[in-house]
């Protein structure tokens, strides 16, 4: 039995990220890949939708940046042949300020031939949010009158 995409796809991921190494995960994304991380794009302007490969490697380029992956739990997984959606928590480090950074994701993921074609990553916003300020936003409560 062959190695998933996913797993080359991530290793890959990850050494571009903390190693800024891209060779490898150039030869992982396909030239028309689809590409969306939905999360706050006023605060972190690398979110949000890009196609093709040159577009997805600069947003990998503007990550590396930015923070290094500290470690990273998955959750839960679930594979198709040419498929694959998991739920990751994600330990990073900010690099400008060397703040700590924790986060939950679900990332889901389409391959053709080996190469990413298509990836929706679902960040958990909020948390994330009040990370990066430094401090609980504070909502008003909301419940029903009954």
């Amino acid at each position: 039995m062959t190695e998933h995409s996913l797993w080359r796809f991530s290793r890959a991921l990850h050494h571009a990220i903390n190693d800024r190494q891209f060779e490898d995960i150039e030869s992982l994304i396909d030239e028309d890949v689809d590409w969306a991380l939905y999360g706050p794009i006023d605060m972190f302007p690398f979110l949000g939708a890009r196609a093709g490969k040159s577009a997805v490697l600069e947003v990998i380029r503007q990550i590396a940046d930015n923070f290094q992956v500290r470690r990273f739990d998955r959750e839960s997984i679930m594979l198709g042949v040419d498929s694959a959606a998991s739920m990751l928590r994600y330990s990073l480090t900010a690099l400008d300020s060397d703040k700590p950074i924790s986060l939950r994701v679900a990332q889901f993921a389409q391959f053709r031939a080996g190469r990413l074609t298509n990836m929706r990553v679902l960040i958990d916003t909020f948390d994330l949010v009040e990370q990066a300020l430094g401090r609980s936003i504070h909502l008003p409560k909301m419940t029903a009158a009954g």
